[in-house]
This record gives structure tokens, sequence and C-alpha cells, in this order.
């Protein structure tokens, strides 16, 4: 039985994504980012009684969002693990996974979180509760050169360098503490103001992929999909930023993350994907217009060749 829930957080590309994965009744499928739920709700709709979900996500809150139903399991775990994980249930292959790998609008509403220059609340951006490292212990430990990295690699903030010669020379004073702490030292004080939103909005993506190792953890994500995907299996994942898509995409096009092309003795290039969208698929305007989060968003669906 599927059970509705509170609205957590609203799916994005819903009919698009989960029909990119061609789903067959009796299949395995994996839906890497559980959230509220959304993307695996309809993966179940669409599966028979023979077939079976796995979700992950690492979030203690999402694990309230469970799917009463024999055909679904829940794995509270990084995706990073997904290789392991299948190991462990004794699944060898899978027909198909999905990855939305955007922040749920729930993450960005719950103030205490620390997701949002919207609200003033202690610095941690941390996915995983458990986890030790906060964007607080970036902020106050991570040496001046580090953070300018950090801000410019996942933020790609023209001003990485001064950003972080301002949060050095303010920890000398005092600990940066909260969300409101940080947008002081910098000197922001109209948050609706048009660029510095913008580049506020940067640097806290910054500080969260940093606090939470979105980028490697990415990785190992779509080398462990590539592994696990059985032949004609398909991988449909949903991007937010330039960093994660040209990841997806190089992973897609060339079958590694840093685009690397091999190519055989006739000059073919060998990948373990095909393309089923050259082109990326996004939202329509009215979609976009009814979850404003939903903007950014890009779909790239490939198959396990």
């Amino acid at each position: 039985m599927i059970v509705a829930t509170e609205t957590y957080h609203v799916p994005v590309l819903l009919t698009e994504s989960i029909d990119g994965l061609a789903i067959k009744p009796d299949g395995v499928y994996v839906d890497v980012t559980f959230g509220g739920g959304g993307h695996s709700r309809e993966i179940l709709r669409r599966l028979g009684p023979a077939g079976h979900l796995y979700s992950f996500d690492q979030d203690a809150d999402a694990e309230k969002n469970v799917v009463a139903d024999d055909r679904f399991t829940f794995v509270r775990s990084n995706f990073r693990y997904i290789k392991q994980w299948m190991r462990y249930y004794g699944v060898e292959q899978i027909d198909g996974l999905l990855a939305d790998l955007g922040v749920s609008s729930h993450h960005f509403d719950d103030a205490e979180r620390g997701f949002s220059f919207r609200f003033d609340a202690p610095l941690d951006m941390r996915m995983n509760k458990r986890a030790g490292l906060t964007a607080a212990d970036v902020v106050n430990n991570y040496t001046e050169e580090q953070l300018a990295d950090v801000f410019y690699l996942y933020g790609e903030l023209k001003q990485s360098r001064r950003i972080a010669s301002l949060i050095v020379k303010a920890r000398t004073q005092q600990r940066i503490a909260t969300t409101g702490d940080l947008l002081k030292l910098l000197g922001v004080t109209d948050t609706e103001n048009g660029q510095w939103k913008k580049d506020m909005a940067k640097l806290f993506q910054a500080l969260r992929i940093e606090v939470n190792h979105e980028m490697e953890a990415l990785k190992e994500m779509l080398y462990g999909a590539t592994t696990v995907l059985k032949t004609g299996g398909r991988l449909s994942v949903i991007t937010y930023h330039s960093l994660e898509d040209r990841l997806v995409k190089n992973m897609m096009k060339a079958g590694n993350t840093e685009g690397r092309v091999k190519q055989d003795f006739f000059g073919r290039a060998e990948t373990p994907f095909r393309l089923v969208n050259n082109k990326v698929i996004v939202p329509t305007d009215e979609e976009q217009q009814r979850n404003p989060r939903s903007r950014s968003a890009k779909l790239r669906i490939a198959e396990r060749a």
C-alpha cells in the first residue's frame, strides 16, 4: 500500500524522469535520493507484484516518509555506497537508477539546518546530522587558501579570495557560528538585493557541497551505477548546477567523470552508456511557474550498453 505524506518536497520532472527509466513491472530499481518519496511512489505505481524498489537517503528526516509497501526497501545511507548495499541485499544487477540531485525544499525551509540565508540559524548544512563536519567548522577552521578554493571551485565565485580573507579576519575576533554571523561579516544587509542574493546562494552552495562531500559522493555513485546496472538498464539523473551536471554528462558520454573519451582500434568511442536523450530535458514553463526550484533542473537519461 502506498501511503501519502505531508508535503516534504515537490518532485521535479516527475513524469519525465520516471518515463526515462522505461520501467519493467518485474524489475529492480533504485532511487538514490528518496527525500519526500515523490519519485519513489511513482516508481512503485508502475511496478508489478514481482518488482522491487530500493531507496537511499542519509537524512533521518526522510525516513519519516517511508512507504508502507512490501516491494520497498529503505536504505539509510549515502548513495555513494550503492554498490556495497546492493551486494548486501544480494542484488547483482538492477534495471534502473534514478537520482534527483537537488537539495529538497524541506532542507531549505527548515531554519535549524542552516541551508538557507533566509534564516539566522546555526551554520550546519549537514545532510546527515550524525556526520561530524559542519559549515561552522569549515568557515572557522579552514585556512584562507582552503576557503578561497572551496568558494571558487564549488560556488564559482569571482570574489572567492576576498570573501575568504574577510572570514579569516572576522573569526579572530569571535567564532562564526550562525548564518547571520556570516552575512554580517560580509556586509550583507539586504539579502533581497539581486546580485548579493545570487552571490550568497553560490556561497551557501559551496559550503554545503564541501560539508557533505557532494562531488566525491556523486562520482562514487555514478561509477557504482555503472557496475550494478544490467545491459539495457536505465540511468535517469536530474541536476541543478553546472558542477554536478558536468560529471553526469561526462559519465554518460565517456564512461568516466573526467570526460576522457576512449576509442577502439577503429576510432569508435568506447563508453558503457548510450544516450537516450541527446538534448537535456528541462521542466515546462508550467512546472517552472508552479515550482520555482525546478527552473535550473536538467534531466539526462542513458542506457547501459
